[in-house]
C-alpha cells in the first residue's frame, strides 16, 4: 500500500495558494477517482481508495506547512507503510510554472513542508515537484508562495492537476515513470499524424537570357572615308 500525501495550509485562506498546490492535487486525484469522504485523522484529512488493483491512502496534513511531518509519521505508523512507500506532492519554486518532475530521496531545498518530513520519517521517501515558478528574490519567496494563482495560470494548473489525477494508478502501483507519462499526455499531448508526406518544394528554374549577337556591319566604306564623309 502507498501513502500519497498532498502538502498545503488549511483553510480557505490558502485554498488556492501556489503553497497549496499539494492538497490541489489530492482532491483532484479524490475527485476523479470517486474517493471519499475524507476523514479526521493522523492530524489531517485521510481517505483510502482503490486504483485499479491496488489501494493507497491520501493524507492532506492540516498542522501547517512547518509541522507536516507529524502526521505523516502518524499515518505510516497506523498502516506500518515504510518512507520508500511514501509519495509527496509539493510545490517547486525551482521549476518554472507547469514543469513536473518526481524525485526519489535527497534533500529538502529549504521548502518547510519536506523539512518537516525528513525530520520525521527520514529522506528516503518519493516527491512530485510540481513547478509554481519563482519570484526572482529569495525575500519575496513567502508572500509569493502564500499568494494565489494568478487567473492566467489557470489552464497550465488545470491540465497538471488533471494528469496527476491521470497518472494517479501508476503511482499506486508504484511506477513513477508511467505517472510521468500520463501527466506529459495531458500536459503536452502529441500531435495527431495524418501519415502523410509533406509536400516537396517545387523549385522552378528560371528560362536563360539568349546572348545578344553582333549585327554584322554592311558599310564597305574604308574608315577613312567614312570620317571624310562625316564632315562634308
Amino acid at each position: 500500500m502507498k501513502l500519497i500525501v498532498g502538502l498545503g495550509n488549511p483553510g480557505a485562506k490558502y485554498a488556492r495558494n501556489r503553497h497549496n498546490i499539494g492538497f490541489m492535487a489530492l482532491d483532484m486525484i479524490a475527485s476523479d477517482h470517486g474517493v471519499g469522504p475524507w476523514k479526521q485523522k493522523f492530524q489531517g484529512l485521510v481517505t483510502e481508495g482503490r486504483f485499479g488493483s491496488d489501494r493507497a491512502v491520501l493524507l492532506k496534513p492540516e498542522t501547517f506547512m512547518n509541522n507536516s511531518g507529524q502526521s505523516v509519521a502518524a499515518a505510516m505508523k497506523f498502516h506500518k507503510i515504510d518512507a520508500k512507500d511514501v509519495v509527496v506532492f509539493h510545490d517547486e519554486l525551482d521549476l518554472a510554472p507547469g514543469k513536473i518532475r518526481f524525485k526519489m530521496s535527497g534533500g529538502h531545498a529549504g521548502h518547510n513542508g519536506l523539512r518537516s518530513i525528513h525530520a520525521h520519517i527520514g529522506a528516503d521517501y518519493g516527491r512530485i515537484r510540481i513547478g509554481v515558478g519563482h519570484p526572482g528574490h529569495k525575500d519575496r519567496v513567502a508572500s509569493f508562495v502564500l499568494s494565489d494563482f494568478a487567473k492566467a495560470e489557470q489552464d497550465w494548473l488545470d491540465d497538471v492537476l488533471r494528469g496527476c489525477a491521470d497518472g494517479a494508478p501508476s503511482l499506486a502501483l508504484g511506477d513513477p515513470p508511467r505517472f510521468m507519462n500520463a501527466v506529459a499526455l495531458r500536459v503536452a499531448p502529441p500531435r495527431p499524424s495524418t501519415g502523410k508526406r509533406p509536400p516537396e518544394k517545387v523549385v522552378t528554374e528560371r528560362p536563360k537570357k539568349k546572348p545578344v549577337e553582333p549585327v554584322p556591319d554592311t558599310d564597305s566604306r574604308s574608315a577613312m572615308q567614312k570620317l571624310m564623309d562625316r564632315f562634308k
